[in-house]
């Protein structure tokens, strides 16, 4: 019955993740209510729904537009194939449970922030705007850390990301020190901490082997935004078995 139930979630953010690439790829720069269809950003042919179906279109169609043959970026499968195992993970790893909606939430924004810094460097204001209230208000109903706490997080993480904005001379955004500032109000300081942590390792790995490969130069601009969300996300479902396991190697 788990296994069904997990199957569920994870169709579910199939469907949901195809819409937060439209968010992440509309919303910076403004068009999320001007074009209501999908379409190719090459021919501006739109897509009936037979190629729109969640990363079976995109393997069925090997990566193309059927009318011009221009490729689709990767990231339309990516994304919709993480946002459902994210859907699923929430739900094994939370059941049925105010946490699960919690979950999905944080899910939700980190996989449209994700999309929209990768196409376009930024975290948009609007969409940080839009799901802060939202992960507040639960934050206050779960009870999983106390204000106070939420307050120390948001203040050492503004605190320290500006000091690193400015000692780096632009390494980080304004965007990356707004989305770092939210999380340490999720997650409190001592998870913000691990966060912070994970989040510069998964940048640096990274990074390493897109320079490797010569994906990218030393002097590419590789947006944070996803690092930031990988790291919130391995918080939010491991984060305190993590954080045990590293006091008890103290």
């Amino acid at each position: 019955m788990q296994t069904f139930i997990a199957i569920i979630f994870f169709v579910y953010g199939l469907v949901l993740g195809s819409f937060y690439n439209v968010v992440g790829l509309r919303v910076p720069i403004g068009t999320f209510w001007k074009q209501k269809q999908s379409y190719c950003y090459t021919c501006k042919r739109s897509l009936s729904w037979t190629e729109l179906i969640p990363v079976i279109s995109y393997l069925n169609q090997k990566g193309k537009c059927k009318g011009c043959g221009e490729p689709f970026s990767a990231l339309y499968p990516i994304m919709e194939f993480s946002t459902g195992i994210l859907f699923a993970l929430s739900y094994l790893v939370f059941g049925f449970t105010l946490e699960t909606i919690f979950s999905l939430i944080v899910v939700s924004m980190v996989i449209i922030i994700t999309v929209s810094d990768i196409a376009y460097q930024k975290i948009p204001n609007k969409i940080l705007l839009f799901f802060a209230p939202l992960i507040s208000i639960l934050l206050i109903v779960i009870s999983n850390i106390t204000f106070l706490s939420a307050l120390i997080g948001a203040g050492l993480a503004f605190a320290l990301i500006f000091l690193i904005i400015i000692l780096s001379k632009g390494g980080m955004g304004m965007g990356d020190l707004k989305y770092f500032t939210l999380f340490g109000f999720i997650f409190g300081w001592k998870l913000f901490l691990l966060l912070f942590l994970l989040s510069t390792i998964y940048g640096a790995a990274v990074n390493s082997v897109l320079l490797i490969t010569k994906k990218v130069s030393r002097k590419t601009k590789v947006p944070f935004g996803p690092y930031i969300g990988a790291a919130a996300l391995t918080v939010l479902f491991f984060g305190n078995t993590l954080l045990d396991w590293y006091l008890s190697l103290l």
